[in-house]
């Protein structure tokens, strides 16, 4: 991409409102915008970021041998109201709208009930089971606070995968499998090494839930770490010795970090398949009700977690896996024939390029490229072309090497 095609520009100042560090980075980089607290639109470098992890956790839900779906956001109370959960009282995140007809609608929060419902009509037998259903879909949430960035959207995507299972063993089974995915997911993303599997609570669905919480100072929650930092257990359950099970230092060892919450599983048992009757005959011919599971991760508040680990005084620092371009190719005036040669050879190699070929100030395309956080920047200038060629500098380094063409293209080259 050229950048003088890009219509997003870069920003000194985000807005007055805003004072999470994640959206402050993304909007003044020209990533994100935003339309009110909560609500963010993706602009042409944050989308591609977005798409980058969708990649990624997509990969692995297609290793477990999940199918991908796109559920309606749109929904009729009826399954809700069988699950106890229209009512405002019992799940206070709702938005709903209304029909010309008057007919009460909502905007999907979660989709338990709309696929429980739906795979009444695929699941019957034993032999149907068990069955892994997952989305990247967009939900609305009612949020009361909303100053965290992207990390706690009222309008968000989300993928949620969904199991269901003929009984509880096969489903603990595919639990596990679940887990090690998700963790897989976070190491290639970047935030591997500073993210915990915690017991949580499990709600109304069972005893405990794992979420997936990685250390910031500028987290909403509060996870208590092990002394030797192998294990972590979430605030809400620290009062309980159950929480405690298992691990082999004592409670009053653990220490208090704040973290951000990437990702959630829950074991949902048969809460959702009795209440709205989806069933399967077992080899005897009984009818049982499914096992069911539910796994979430929000690619936007991974994306934000990203720039809140990833970031420093001068702008983002992207990983490698997910960073909008592979290399930030900045084209000084009295280069340009070079510049338009490199960008054309490297392109043509299958290399990501942004191509900085702005008539702007050196120091302004310095500036940005810093801003944007792209891992690896490659300068051509007259003075570079004098000593032998190219400058190329990580943006996590401070060092710069000037090379040339071929070692450019061969360290560069996919």
């Amino acid at each position: 991409m050229r950048q003088s095609t890009l219509f997003t520009k870069t920003r000194k100042d985000s807005p007055k409102d805003e004072v999470a560090k994640n959206a402050d980075l993304l909007i003044r980089a020209g990533f994100i915008h935003k339309e009110m607290a909560g609500v963010y639109s993706y602009l042409p470098l944050g989308l591609r970021v977005l798409n980058k992890i969708i990649g990624v956790i997509r990969k692995e839900m297609e290793a477990l041998s999940a199918s991908e779906v796109s559920l309606t956001a749109i929904q009729e109370k009826a399954s809700w109201e069988k699950t106890d959960r229209w009512a405002d009282d019992k799940m206070d995140v709702w938005f709903k709208t209304e029909l010309k007809n008057g007919t009460t609608l909502g905007l999907a929060p979660t989709h338990e009930e709309p696929l429980t419902a739906l795979m009444k009509n695929h699941i019957r037998s034993y032999r149907d089971l068990p069955r892994y259903v997952f989305q990247f879909q967009t939900k609305f949430r009612n949020e009361t606070r909303a100053k965290s960035g992207i990390m706690r959207g009222r309008e968000f995507l989300m993928k949620d995968l969904y199991s269901f299972s003929s009984d509880t063993e096969s489903h603990d089974a595919f639990y596990e499998k679940v887990k090690a995915a998700y963790l897989r997911i976070f190491d290639t993303l970047g935030i591997g090494d500073k993210t915990y599997l915690t017991r949580a609570s499990g709600g109304s669905f069972s005893q405990f839930s794992h979420e997936f919480q990685t250390l910031s100072e500028t987290g909403e929650d509060t996870i208590y770490v092990s002394p030797d930092e192998s294990t972590a257990v979430n605030f809400e359950i620290i009062e309980s010795n159950e929480a405690f099970e298992g691990l082999t230092a004592p409670k009053e060892t653990f220490v208090p970090q704040k973290s951000i919450e990437v990702g959630n599983i829950f074991s949902l048992g048969t809460r959702f398949s009795e209440a709205l009757e989806l069933t399967f005959l077992d080899q005897t011919g009984k009818p049982k009700p499914v096992v069911m599971g539910s796994y979430g991760i929000g690619p936007g508040r991974v994306m934000g977690t990203i720039v809140e680990a990833h970031s420093d005084e001068k702008g983002i620092l992207w990983p490698d896996s997910v960073a909008p371009f592979a290399v930030h190719l900045i084209g000084i005036t009295g280069a340009e024939v070079a510049a338009e040669e490199i960008y054309e050879a490297l392109t043509a190699t299958g290399v990501e390029v942004l191509f900085d070929d702005r008539d702007v100030r050196p120091g302004e395309k310095f500036a940005d490229a810093d801003l944007i956080g792209i891992p690896v920047r490659v300068v051509v200038s007259e003075k570079t072309l004098a000593v032998g060629g190219f400058e190329i500098k990580h943006r996590k380094e401070d060092k710069t090497e000037i090379i040339s063409k071929d070692t450019l293209l061969s360290r560069l080259s996919v």
